[in-house]
């Protein structure tokens, strides 16, 4: 795609929105608007018509809605889609991101509104990804996926309540932490490899996914229902326990410190100047400085440079680093940055990261000389 200009199709079923969409992505000299689709049988004849680089997707459509439109594009010509969602359909964003969609915008409500320059800027950098991305790999996260989700129905794995997450069930304290930061492509990435984990590890998961703040809930919730630990979007003080997963909400950061009946989550405010909210660098600093040798921290894919930083400090603190091959990894940069800078210990495709993950936990279990007799 170097070279020339980004070939973009709009579908949308409001004509206002494929306009405004159109609009807002012709503001960039580099993006050209080939086309125009009203749902998502159109848009598939047009592309295989006008060979668009880049699609923008609506979701509830008439006739084609864009789920099936995604099935079968990513089923005979896989391309990268940004989907601009309602935040009435959160839960739909996460399946078209299972089915293959790169990323999503948010959007008020049904139509395209008066926050109009908020939606503009997150679509133009959004789209500044596309040149940078692997659509196989998205292809492949995928069709992993739909595999895993086969695999749960046979072994009859349970789907769990959204709302079954207890802050005052105990699970006890946990032995080590796993914090993990990621952005594009991270939430059918975290879905894969938190579902390849065993829920009897004895570490608690902290994560760090950069995602608008009125999504993570939803994302919690589903990943809840999906997987066998329990996941849920942190709130302020809860106790850290093995076995539970915690979400950073969209609009803040995740911590941890220790009080008097064990380590604690803290959700805070980002800082001054903060950019990237929530900040896998501080995620990683603050649970490095209380349990040094007993953290691992992971990057996966996304763009810029979120947990270098933090991933230098936990190194020197004697945590684990481990980062998602960029060669693999749907967006590179933020794995390619933290190798970079020399700190990771193992560099490893997503399929490959339970093992290291497992040996991790195991080495953080106490040895048979250190129980008490």
């Amino acid at each position: 795609m170097d070279g020339h200009k980004l070939r973009a199709l709009v579908v949308d079923d409001s004509a206002y929105n494929r306009q405004t969409i159109a609009a807002m992505l012709e503001l960039d000299p580099g993006v050209e608007v080939i086309g125009r689709a009203s749902n998502g049988k159109e848009a598939l004849r047009m592309v295989f018509d006008l060979q668009p680089d880049v699609i923008t997707l609506d979701l509830e459509m008439p006739e084609m809605d864009g789920f099936s439109f995604l099935r079968v594009l990513m089923a005979k010509k896989p391309l990268p889609v940004i989907v601009v969602s309602g935040h009435a359909e959160r839960d739909h964003v996460f399946r078209a991101l299972e089915l293959g969609a790169l990323d999503f915008i948010a959007k008020p409500g049904r139509h395209i509104g008066p926050d109009l320059r908020t939606i503009q800027e997150d679509l133009l950098a959004k789209l500044r990804v596309v040149r940078r991305l692997s659509v196989v790999r998205l292809l492949q996260r995928a069709q992993h996926l739909a595999e895993q989700r086969g695999e749960r129905s046979t072994l009859e794995v349970p789907a769990f309540d959204s709302g079954r997450y207890e802050p005052q069930k105990r699970r006890g304290p946990p032995l080590g932490v796993l914090g993990i930061a990621a952005s594009t492509g991270g939430p059918p990435a975290l879905q894969q490899l938190l579902c390849a984990l065993p829920v009897t590890l004895p570490i608690a998961i902290l994560v760090a996914q950069h995602m608008p703040a009125r999504f993570t809930r939803a994302f919690a919730a589903r990943l809840d229902k999906i997987c066998s630990f329990q996941v849920c979007e942190a709130t302020d003080q809860q106790e850290l326990q093995a076995g539970v997963v915690y979400i950073a909400p969209g609009a803040a950061n995740l911590e941890v410190d220790a009080g008097p009946t064990g380590v604690r989550v803290r959700v805070r405010p980002p800082r001054g100047g903060a950019t990237i909210v929530p900040s896998g660098d501080l995620l990683f600093k603050t649970v490095s400085d209380l349990f040094g040798p007993r953290f691992c921290a992971l990057i996966l894919t996304g763009m810029g440079s979120d947990g270098r930083e933090g991933a230098e400090l936990a190194k020197r603190l004697g945590a684990t680093v481990l980062a998602e091959d960029p060669n693999t990894a749907v967006m590179p940069g933020m794995p390619a940055a933290a190798i970079d800078a020399g700190v990771v210990d193992s560099v490893l495709s997503l399929e490959e990261l339970p093992v290291a993950i497992q040996r991790f936990a195991d080495a953080c279990r106490p040895r048979p000389e250190e129980l008490p007799r």
